[in-house]
């Protein structure tokens, strides 16, 4: 038994249209018009499939494929279909798309379950103008508080309680979001990343993910008029940011470790060409393995920032946006996917992801893992992010096998 390649290929560039750029990129962030289009295409397909489908209190898309009844517990399989502005098409629609080539693919083969096989897609994974990422995952396993989430506006005042409500949600609901009934998780998604093309593999078994630190610093000057202002009396705050965005660099660098830090989001305001900027906001996020190596790296970077507020004089605020720990995965989930690519005489590696992803947190909430499909020159987050065909027919079916083996083993 395996998946339709064909039929999934043409679903991954059917999705792609939505959010198109002319670049072919595709900006679809989560609560976009785009985004809403697809939802209730994906709700429609879903339907079409005689499938149970409802979505939960954050608008989380759920949809069951009933088992035969001997478990009461659901396997579930899935990923999410926003996008980075931008991105590319394979980011998370992959994981969704695969997860419901599965079940068709187990309809199509007339293949019962003992266990209810549920596909999920999430709500804004990636980071969004609402400063929530992983939003869906984190609300379903009691991460983000009502308070939390209801207080959320975007850029434009756009409150997050209505944005939830035209999809289908309602955080008025949200006590009752939470899923205690769950046998195991399991997320197809693609590497981002260069190492199992570097070792020529199609697939990779994810154990692990690291921990994500990002901090929202905003920086605050004087704007003034840029040709009456001399040089010795500025107070300019996109200087003083650039030498923290090169301080980070720095930083990290002299670290011996797999430890990542960036600055990929700046603010510049008043943002014209004539007035000295007299603020700056832009997002600190550290990537590592270590909790302790997380706080180091934090500790030794505010302490270069806190030289050149001095020195520039400027004033630094400082809000922590997001504090994820790293995750191990559950050895019995790995160990179906090993298998499974083992039954099928694929080779594969297994590793740690430096990405976060849903996975992350519904390790807190049942047994979960990840698989891994090779990115092609490591591209992601872009509109060259590209994976074959013959890496993800070998992933789908690796996640198939694996799903029949969780069926057959977990109680």
């Amino acid at each position: 038994m395996k998946i339709n390649i064909d039929r999934l290929m043409q679903e991954i560039q059917d999705y792609g249209k939505y959010g198109e750029e002319q670049n072919n990129g595709i900006t679809r962030p989560s609560f976009s018009d785009d985004d809403y289009i697809v939802r209730e295409l994906f709700i429609n397909q879903l339907e079409a499939l005689n499938l149970s489908v409802k979505v939960d209190p954050i608008a989380n898309i759920w949809a069951t494929l009933k088992g035969n009844g001997k478990s009461d517990s659901p396997i579930v399989i899935g990923s999410h279909l926003d996008t980075v502005p931008n991105g590319g098409k394979f980011d998370g629609a992959l994981g969704v798309l695969v997860a419901k080539e599965i079940i068709q693919t187990l309809q199509d083969n007339h293949v019962s379950l003992k266990h209810d096989l549920e596909i999920v897609s999430f709500t804004a994974e990636e980071p969004n103008d609402f400063n929530l990422s992983t939003m869906g995952s984190r609300a379903l396993t009691g991460k983000l508080s009502y308070s939390e989430l209801v207080k959320a506006m975007d850029s434009n005042g756009v409150k997050l309680s209505d944005a939830v409500l035209k999809a289908g949600g309602n955080l008025e609901d949200l006590s009752k979001i939470k899923r205690d009934d769950l046998a195991a998780y399991i997320e197809l998604h693609i590497e981002q990343g260069k190492r199992l093309e570097k070792q020529d593999l199609s697939i990779g078994i994810v154990d692990q993910i690291v921990g994500i630190y990002r901090d929202k610093i905003e920086v605050l000057g004087e704007p003034n008029h840029s040709g009456t202002t001399m040089m010795e009396d500025r107070v300019d705050t996109l200087v003083a940011a650039s030498e923290m965005v090169i301080a980070v660099e720095k930083v990290v660098s002299k670290f011996n470790s797999d430890a990542v830090a960036t600055v990929g989001k700046l603010d510049n305001f008043p943002n014209a060409a004539n007035i000295i900027p007299g603020r700056v906001d832009f997002i600190l996020e550290i990537r590592s393995s270590s909790k302790q190596e997380r706080a180091e790296i934090r500790k030794k970077i505010y302490k270069e920032f806190a030289l050149i507020r001095d020195r520039r004089k400027v004033k630094i605020n400082i809000e922590t946006i997001l504090n994820q720990e790293e995750c191990t995965f559950d050895g019995d989930i790995v160990q179906y996917l090993q298998r499974a690519a083992d039954s099928l005489g694929i080779p594969y590696t297994t590793f740690g992801s430096m990405a976060g992803h849903d996975a992350t947190h519904m390790a807190d909430n049942t047994k979960s893992a990840m698989i891994f499909v090779k990115s092609i020159d490591g591209k992601s987050h872009c509109p060259e992010e590209y994976s074959r065909l013959d890496d993800i027919e070998i992933a789908a079916n690796t996640l198939l096998q694996a799903v029949l083996i969780a069926d057959n083993e977990l109680d």
